[in-house]
């Protein structure tokens, strides 16, 4: 009886040290946003006030009053809009089609196709290559250049063939009795059974172009058609030039505080978007990464 007293004693005194430690990483982890969220309804005197910013002490939307009043804002969460459906769309119709060709074991050619796809994951030819093929195809300073580039993700590919693989056969089978073709069992069978394995990598997709700076960095030149990251990175580095005569005018007369509030409402309204979806595609989440994770 005592050594069951102690085995309880000690898994409960075990249970809050877990407890207290995952809460501290949580806290560690959720303070930058909080941080950056309150920043940003910051008024002047608050923030001269305040060397640490812990608690919401003003609700100022200067910082997001200067951010609307700048037509480049717009411009650039249009572009970032486009490249994220364009390309989640494109990224999904080469991954699903690629992996579900791939997962048939009788497709000719099948196992030089998954070692050619496999060579990518190890080995690539570098930033130059990469762009004088780029360049060569003529996606320089264009959208398309954040799109085509890296219309698949090897990894997901990958994960979604495992998938694939793990459907009964005799699903396909009894369909292809009944006179569908590959295309038609893919649509009307696969797809709608695989719904929370498709919404999590239409997830993974979304974030992955809605963050994505890089191949803008790289390729795009003309301001006009870079997306809301180069927007906000601009921001971040060099906030004169982001501002029109109108908002410079309220910003000189307190220059380092309300370049700070609009920063932080720059993050808070790109942020936006992501966290807006991800509510819709959480319940699938868990569920979806799990499927694929099955090796053939």
């Amino acid at each position: 009886m005592e050594n069951t007293v102690k085995i309880k004693k000690s898994h409960s005194i075990s249970d809050i040290l877990i407890i207290m430690f995952v809460g501290v990483l949580a806290v560690i982890t959720i303070f930058p946003f909080y941080n950056v969220v309150i920043v940003s309804f910051a008024s002047m005197n608050s923030l001269a006030e305040h060397s640490l910013y812990l608690l919401p002490y003003a609700f100022d939307l200067t910082g997001y009053v200067n951010l609307i009043k700048e037509e480049s804002f717009y411009r650039s969460f249009l572009i970032s809009v486009i490249v994220t459906v364009v390309g989640v769309s494109f990224n999904m119709l080469l991954s699903v089609s690629g992996a579900y060709a791939l997962s048939k074991k009788g497709m000719p050619g099948r196992n030089i196709f998954l070692g050619a796809i496999l060579f990518t994951m190890f080995f690539n030819g570098g930033l130059i290559p990469y762009y004088l093929v780029v360049q060569s195809l003529g996606l320089v300073n264009s959208i398309w250049a954040m799109i085509i580039p890296t219309g698949v993700s090897t990894t997901y590919l990958i994960i979604m063939k495992n998938y694939f693989n793990t459907l009964p056969e005799s699903i396909e089978e009894s369909a292809k009795i009944d006179g569908a073709n590959d295309l038609m069992i893919l649509i009307k069978i696969i797809l709608p059974i695989s719904k929370p394995f498709i919404a999590t990598f239409l997830l993974f997709y979304a974030v992955d172009r809605w963050n994505d700076w890089w191949y803008a960095l790289i390729f795009i030149s003309d301001t006009a058609k870079a997306p809301l990251q180069i927007f906000l990175r601009e921001m971040l580095i060099n906030f004169n030039t982001q501002l029109n005569s109108s908002a410079q005018a309220v910003i000189d007369q307190s220059r380092s505080i309300f370049v700070q509030t609009t920063q932080m409402a720059t993050i808070v309204i790109s942020a936006i978007p992501m966290l807006c979806i991800y509510p819709f595609l959480q319940k699938h989440f868990a569920k979806g990464i799990m499927i694929g994770s099955i090796k053939e």
